[in-house]
């Protein structure tokens, strides 16, 4: 368990007062210092083509608007997004946040969404009014709300997420535009000032690609300016800065200009690992300021154990990215796909009628199917994964890539047994026995992930891919392929540690799995399976042949709370591939104490 983990509190318990940055942490109104445990309502407040499977010609909310005005015409088209709004998310979905164990929730909003055109920063009483319900809804449920001004007027990016108009970043070329976001903002601060459910204004989405990389020195200018704004009507709530280039460059962040700041990344795609946040883990320490996992998410849930993890173990609060989607697998709510989705996937990849290329009776069939999609809104009537949240909190049932071992310094969350102070002379000779040439460990230079453990990893099926990073881009939830899951080598005497959280009051009946090979010859090969609370240890006998990965069992049981799994190789050099664990008899299935089962029970 993290040190920083003893420390804080993580559930919807932590939902007290007004929250503050204090040092590197934050803490809410009675001191407690606390992670934020989030999930972003992407799609909500600022439509996004994908996440309704629409086409470019439909992938931001002015062209998904004018292809429903086009289809429903002006006063139908109203009806439609009135509904879509009070829909899309309903106290429903706030307690079922909650009781999912999220501390904390974003709200993306677009501008034009509060002012209705884009040349203005007067806000709609009636809109703003649907924020102040999801706050009272936060309120009943005790979980904080991030406000987030996913697009600004002009643009922040120039791109689809801000509902760019022209594909130009204009808040930083236009001052008019830059005028009516420090407005809009100080117009919120002023609204929201005594609003402890609250947790912090988050300026400004992903600012500038690196393709505008030419305005990067017009960012902190902007930032300092709109908390100005706020500070004149709002001391209390935390301000929260993004870097540009999608969040992930912080080159631009030196004099902050307030005290009460939280620093924010975003982390899509790539290696969850320690190397892959050196960046924001110096800053933080550079600048003595809390840093926050902003928006991470549309990958698999093998992924997202690793992820989320990670974020933890580094003290690091998070926000899920994205609460709800249609048609998904990758999301916890997935909205049901329309009969006739197509034809209005049709009907906006034509232009939204601009250019007509879809006959009469499609037309009709996508106005039912736009009906049909309102009908499908509500989260009762959601698909629901609870695969993917399971997989953030890693709850069981439960796999866990081995590769994924706790992001703790050596000695804490794994260990190396290679040298003489490690191993015995027996240990040794096992260790320095060759591998199969199918499983043989990669050189660490060659697989770019967790360098600095000093681990060795290979792929399971023996794939020699080109050195070089693993491949963690399965955007729309895919599944790793085989010859993409890689295995860690435990040489004799070396143990990894896995996380995983137990829910309830009362003791629990669990079954740990393992699936591993062994990587060299070996007389009577082991592995020990140890639990902390209650302590309890159990060592199995490793039958499989060299070249096969199988899983083993056993049964143990585990205090709630986030309890510990460690796994050590005893006397082979193990490649430990996943780590399984299942509540009561492993989700229907029966398992013996221990040996091989089939190879796909758990997987």
């Amino acid at each position: 368990m993290s040190q920083y983990m003893n420390n804080v509190t993580t559930g919807t318990d932590c939902v007290s007062g007004f929250v503050r940055a204090e040092g590197q942490r934050i803490v809410n109104g009675e001191g407690v210092p606390f992670l934020l445990r989030g999930v972003g309502l992407g799609s909500w407040l600022l439509p996004e083509g994908y996440m309704w499977r629409m086409p470019e010609a439909a992938d931001r909310p002015r062209r998904m608007e004018a292809m429903v005005r086009s289809l429903l015409g002006t006063d139908g088209a109203s009806r439609f997004w009135e509904t879509y709004w009070d829909r899309f998310i309903t106290e429903k979905d706030v307690e079922r946040i909650a009781s999912e164990g999220f501390n904390s929730l974003r709200v993306p909003i677009n501008a034009r969404y509060l002012t209705g055109t884009d040349a203005s920063s007067d806000m709609a009483e009636s809109r703003l009014q649907r924020i102040d319900r999801l706050l009272e809804w936060c309120k009943t449920h005790r979980v904080y709300a991030i406000l987030d001004l996913h697009g600004t007027p002009g643009g922040q990016t120039g791109t689809n997420i801000d509902d760019s108009a022209h594909d130009r970043p204009d808040l930083f070329t236009e001052s008019e535009n830059q005028d009516h976001t420090v407005q809009i903002w100080r117009s919120l601060a002023q609204r929201y000032k005594d609003e402890w459910i609250v947790a912090g204004f988050d300026l400004l989405n992903e600012p500038l690609p690196e393709w505008f990389s030419r305005y990067n020195d017009r960012v902190m200018p902007l930032y300092r300016r709109i908390t100005q704004a706020i500070r004149e009507v709002d001391r209390r709530h935390m301000i929260i800065l993004e870097g540009v280039h999608w969040a992930t460059d912080w080159s631009i962040f030196t004099d902050l200009g307030d005290d009460n700041v939280m620093l924010q990344f975003h982390k899509y795609w790539n290696n969850p690992d320690r190397e892959s946040l050196t960046p924001y883990l110096e800053a933080r320490d550079r600048l003595n300021v809390p840093i926050f996992m902003g928006e991470g998410g549309e990958n698999n849930t093998d992924w997202y154990t690793g992820a989320f993890r990670l974020f933890e173990d580094l003290n690091i609060s998070w926000n899920f990215w994205t609460w709800k989607k249609l048609d998904t697998t990758n999301s916890p709510a997935s909205i049901r796909l329309p009969a006739g989705w197509n034809e209005v996937v049709a009907y906006a990849d034509g232009g939204g009628g601009d250019r007509p290329a879809v006959a009469p009776p499609a037309l009709e069939c996508a106005r039912t199917a736009l009906a049909d999609f309102l009908d499908n809104l509500p989260l009762q009537r959601c698909d629901y994964h609870d695969d993917v949240v399971r997989s953030l909190f890693r709850r069981p049932p439960l796999r866990i890539p081995a590769i994924f071992y706790a992001f703790q310094d050596r000695g804490r969350g794994y260990d190396l047994a290679r040298n003489d102070r490690d191993t015995d002379a027996g240990t040794r000779a096992a260790t320095e026995a060759t591998p199969t040439a199918k499983h043989a460990p990669h050189d660490t230079s060659e697989i770019e992930f967790r360098a600095g453990d000093g681990t060795e990893f290979g792929y399971v099926t023996g794939h020699q891919p080109e050195a070089g990073a693993p491949n963690f881009q399965h955007n729309g939830g895919e599944p790793w392929a085989p010859e993409e899951w890689l295995y860690l080598q435990l040489n004799p005497g070396s143990w990894a540690a896995y996380d995983f959280a137990v829910a309830g009051n009362e003791e629990q009946q669990l079954h740990v799995g393992v699936r591993l090979a062994c990587g060299a010859q070996s007389d009577a090969p082991t592995v020990t399976i140890t639990i902390d609370r209650p302590a309890h240890e159990i060592t199995v006998p490793v039958t499989a042949q060299q070249t096969d990965f199988s899983d083993y069992w056993v049964q143990m049981s585990a205090e709630p709370g986030l309890r510990r799994v460690v796994i050590r190789s005893d006397t082979a050099l193990i490649q430990l591939e996943a780590v399984y664990v299942t509540i009561g008899g492993g989700g229907g299935t029966t398992f013996a104490p221990y040996g091989v089962t089939d190879s796909d029970s758990a997987s």
